[in-house]
């Protein structure tokens, strides 16, 4: 496996570390979670763990890591949407 390989693997192993994290220690991620989903954070602190850890462990993957990439990408707008929107209601 070469170096920058490598780094995707450990970047996307990350990456799913950090979704599971929400599950186990959802505090650390509660305040930057209501930024985003003012009205339902607590489901919106579990949807974002389950799509960090899915996300996370296609990017680990070689045989799925460009719909992991795509799924990144896809989240990413997802998050922006879902700022500018909670900024724009207050």
């Amino acid at each position: 496996m070469s170096e920058s390989n490598s780094l995707v693997t450990l970047a996307g192993v990350g990456l799913a570390a950090t979704g599971v994290a929400h599950f186990v220690v959802p505090d650390a991620f509660r305040g930057i979670t209501e930024a985003a989903f003012p009205d339902d954070a607590a489901t919106a602190l579990k949807i974002n763990g389950g799509l960090e850890t899915a996300i996370g462990t296609a990017i680990a993957l070689p045989q799925t890591r460009k719909i992991g990439f795509v799924g990144l990408g896809l989240y990413g707008a997802y998050l922006a949407v879902n700022i500018v929107k909670a900024r724009s209601a207050n």
